[in-house]
């Protein structure tokens, strides 16, 4: 599994670990390098079968992302992190911290969910046209209905840009394993063991994943706080890093 350090090298520096959303990679994270990196030690992968990292041999699971993910961290010999996921890495580290209890210190889910559904006809319609285009159209044209959900304004051009490039890079293959994997997954009866402090993250324009199902997760899990960022999509960290990076920073300050 392709890995990054950024960030503080001290040993005093929180650790934090951030995993990546669907079809994308390590390098979703710019902004948190500036905005994290400066007090926190941060551990960046790519995701099984995303960019530099290996597609696994058999059907591709959430928990099973999570289990690599597992493994990288006992060859690093990586102490608790702090855990914060985007989307896919949302629902991968909900199953690492589940899986692992020990290996989180807090969780940040970003839109994520215990279980997917849409939120509306619209949202089926929107998901059924990303399978169609999946289907039939090359990754390019993959990547950019993806990104368009994610950045619709045309001040978001540079955010929809870097999103087309990162996204065009994921092989079909591990797009349609990655896809069938949220959607076989399930947490919802395994929230409650969770005990790690966790924020749920959600963007108030985010027409990927719906606010009910974050309500949702957050309800499921002893002590969990929602967070709704004003004028924010799905993809929270890119479009509003500020508040962001300031809540991060809050939680893992406080832990």
């Amino acid at each position: 599994m392709y890995y990054e350090r950024h960030g503080r090298v001290d040993a005093g520096a929180p650790p934090v670990l951030l995993l990546h959303g669907l079809g994308s990679s390590a390098t979703d994270w710019t902004e948190q390098l500036a905005g994290l990196g400066p007090r926190c030690r941060l551990l960046l992968v790519d995701l099984p079968g995303h960019y530099r990292s290996a597609l696994p041999p058999g059907r591709l699971t959430v928990e099973g992302m999570a289990a690599e993910v597992g493994r990288l961290l006992d060859a690093l010999g990586e102490p608790p992190l702090h855990v914060v996921g985007l989307s896919l890495g949302a629902c991968v580290g909900l199953a690492l911290a589940l899986g692992a209890p020990a290996r989180a210190r807090s969780l940040t889910l970003v839109g994520g969910f215990a279980r997917f559904r849409p939120g509306s006809a619209a949202g089926a319609l929107a998901l059924l046209a990303r399978v169609a285009c999946l289907a039939t159209a090359p990754m390019t044209a993959v990547a950019a209905l993806a990104a368009r959900a994610m950045f619709p304004k045309p001040e978001q051009a540079h955010l929809y840009r870097a999103a087309v490039r990162s996204l065009a890079r994921t092989p079909r293959r591990t797009y349609v394993a990655a896809l069938a994997a949220l959607a076989a997954f399930d947490a919802r009866d395994r929230l409650a063991r969770l005990r790690c402090p966790t924020l749920v993250v959600a963007g108030d324009r985010d027409t990927m994943v719906p606010l009910a199902a974050k309500e949702e997760l957050a309800r499921g899990i002893p002590g969990a706080r929602l967070v709704v960022v004003a004028d924010s999509g799905h993809a929270t960290p890119a479009d509003q890093p500020e508040a962001f990076n300031r809540v991060v920073l809050e939680l893992v300050a406080a832990r």
